[in-house]
């Protein structure tokens, strides 16, 4: 009686998959899933800059164990070795994806159509990609917009996935892994996020600044008013408190209530944020405030004089809210997609669900530093694919402090 044979696949990858430790990746996620594999070429780059490339023979016990495997891989770059274009379903909803839709990674992907490798546009995480009507341009497309005909692709067949990792490393972080902790050399940190935020602005690529109140609470203000004034912030996001403690900073010298000046609660403080929510709208605006006069200070002022587009996302918790703020969660996340074009670098600081929100939105090349006392945001950062963001556990106030000296330095 014949041997039962074992399914089998041919998979290939290339890039910079040694020095990035991406082959071994693969390997080990074959493995590790009751896998084989066999070496069937690989051709290594002879620099530094020089790409590599590997071809596997990959095998499973079962169909649905090789599938499993394949599915763990492609998204660490090893793609089926076909020549198929990918295949493609009409919506049969609003609202959905077809069953079988293709969900979508951070790095950049490629579909092949019509014979010829598309690159993906517009790429996000746990998206699904739709295909233009001429078959010409593919891109990724949030759930929520999916139109009853929309034609999505399906399956894994006809895609590939281009790791941030296969690009050849550059000096940004380099010697740093996303890792947190607390005892990382914070001098060196500050210095290589302010020589990578200059990178960006001379690139001419714009730099995202993701802020929480705390930012206002630690006396942080002055530090982001510098930043902007220095065109070192080019767009906000923030929720609603950041903008109310900052607009309370600048009527009332208080955040929460708390005097900034001599850190003690004033008298009827815990009145300041609604009393401050209340005279912007009873104005019309954060805009309107400034330019009659009645906001005269603070990152809400700076923004408004420099003409720095802002986008603040409502929570439940609101109090007001500001005339500003988008309490349509979905509209805001297309109104931060929309923003985030452009962006080079991202600056995220003291807070976990903003941070959390935006770098599910940024592909994976946009770098991004995430500064909070607390280690458990970046290391939910990373836990959600997030894997670009490298990690500072400090408080908001010393680290702007140093981060401003250091761009003011390097002017």
């Amino acid at each position: 009686m014949a041997a039962k044979k074992e399914p089998v696949e041919e998979v290939e990858i290339q890039g910079h998959i040694i020095d990035s430790l991406l082959l071994p990746k693969v390997l080990d996620e074959i493995l590790t899933r009751g896998g084989t594999y066999a070496v069937r070429e690989i051709r290594l780059g002879e620099k530094q800059t020089d790409p590599s490339f590997a071809r596997l023979q990959v095998k499973a016990e079962t169909a649905e164990a090789l599938e499993d495997i394949l599915d763990a891989i492609h998204d660490h770059g090893a793609s089926q070795i076909s020549t198929h274009d990918a295949a493609i379903e009409a919506a049969d909803m609003d609202g959905a994806f077809p069953e079988q839709f293709y969900s979508t990674t951070n790095y950049r992907t490629q579909v092949r159509l019509n014979g010829e490798w598309i690159e993906v546009e517009d790429q996000e995480m746990d998206c699904g990609i739709l295909v233009d009507p001429q078959g010409t341009a593919v891109r990724c497309l949030p759930m929520v917009h999916v139109r009853k005909g929309d034609r999505i692709i399906v399956g894994r067949q006809g895609t590939r996935v281009l790791p941030a990792e296969t690009a050849p490393r550059q000096s940004l972080f380099e010697f740093m892994s996303s890792a947190v902790s607390s005892e990382k050399p914070k001098g060196v940190t500050v210095r290589e996020i302010a020589a990578t935020m200059k990178r960006t602005k001379q690139a001419r690529e714009k730099i995202l600044a993701v802020l929480g109140p705390a930012v206002v609470h630690t006396g942080s203000v002055p530090h982001v008013c510098d930043l902007i004034r220095m065109g070192y912030l080019n767009v906000l996001f923030a929720g609603n408190a950041l903008a109310t403690h900052d607009l309370e900073q600048a009527f009332y010298g208080t955040s929460l209530g708390v005097s900034l000046e001599r850190g003690l609660p004033a008298d009827e403080g815990h009145e300041h944020h609604l009393r401050t929510i209340n005279r912007i709208r009873r104005i019309g605006g954060i805009a309107e405030a400034v330019e009659q006069g009645t906001v005269k200070s603070g990152i809400m002022y700076e923004c408004v004089k420099a003409k720095i587009p802002f986008l603040l996302a409502g929570s439940i918790r609101d109090d007001g809210p500001l005339p500003e703020v988008v309490t349509d969660v979905l509209a805001a996340q297309d109104a931060m997609r929309e923003r985030i074009r452009g962006v080079g670098f991202c600056l995220m600081m003291a807070t976990m669900l903003h941070s959390i929100a935006v770098g599910n939105l940024l592909p994976a090349w946009v770098k991004v530093a995430c500064v909070d006392i607390n280690p458990a945001t970046v290391t939910k950062l990373a836990d959600r694919g997030s894997h670009q963001t490298v990690g500072v556990v400090t408080d908001a106030e010393p680290f702007l402090r140093a981060l401003v000296q250091e761009l003011k330095s390097e002017a």
